[in-house]
């Protein structure tokens, strides 16, 4: 499998050796690599994003399966389509004890990483059901793909200095299958307030889709006791 990774610079390489599990690729999409916040429509390849120092759900999904791909790891992707008032996600599932996890990139807290826990794809993709949401606090995750494996698009998805679109629609043209069961719709409730406020209005900070994480060890947590 290596072999495709043969164009890539000597640092990247070091880079992918590094991030040899799915804990610190997510680690690296959330605090090393910036969010591509680009006006104009992109799907870097892996080393595009690299190189750039940044990516966007879909460019930081495929890093992720390119590191799984790097250890040896199976390396899939997985499209999260939204209702027509929202935009779609991209995220990197990963298998680990029988059970399903995820790597992403967003600049939503809800929508990063997912622990092992799942018992399938299906369940894994329904548990970013409640956080996905819009402006509006409407909950607009209508549908989730059969799992992409990388090894079934043309090499240069890893490496090309052009965007691959290609990608998108590969994923696009994937099986899906519906969350919701009919009239379900419209009983839905809308999403957690003081979620959406943080998120999306934020208080004496900038909201929390305007910032970067932050690693624990730089973190000042207050001390908070009493029940749940």
């Amino acid at each position: 499998m290596r072999r495709a990774f043969r164009v890539f610079p000597a640092q990247y390489l070091r880079l992918l050796r590094r991030l040899d599990s799915p804990r610190k690729v997510q680690a690296f999409l959330d605090y090393e690599l910036a969010y591509n916040d680009s006006k104009k429509n992109t799907c870097y390849s892996p080393l595009e994003a690299l190189r750039r120092g940044r990516a966007h759900c879909i460019e930081g999904a495929m890093l992720a399966a390119a590191a799984f791909q790097f250890h040896g790891r199976r390396a899939l992707l997985l499209d999260l389509r939204a209702n027509p008032k929202d935009d779609d996600h991209v995220i990197a599932p990963f298998t680990q004890n029988g059970r399903w996890g995820a790597v992403a990139m967003s600049h939503f807290c809800g929508l990063r990483y997912r622990e092992p826990v799942y018992r399938s794809y299906g369940e894994l993709a329904r548990s970013y059901f409640d956080f996905y949401y819009n402006g509006r606090g409407e909950k607009t995750l209508r549908e989730y793909s059969m799992p992409l494996p990388v090894s079934a698009l043309p090499e240069e998805w890893l490496y090309s200095a052009r965007d691959v679109f290609f990608v998108g629609r590969r994923l696009d043209a994937a099986r899906h299958f519906n969350i919701l069961a009919p009239g379900q719709e419209r009983t839905l409730a809308r999403a957690d307030s003081l979620l959406v406020e943080a998120e999306l209005v934020g208080k004496n900070k900038a909201p929390l889709a305007k910032r970067r994480p932050k690693p624990y060890s730089r973190l000042k947590l207050p001390r908070v006791s009493g029940p749940a």
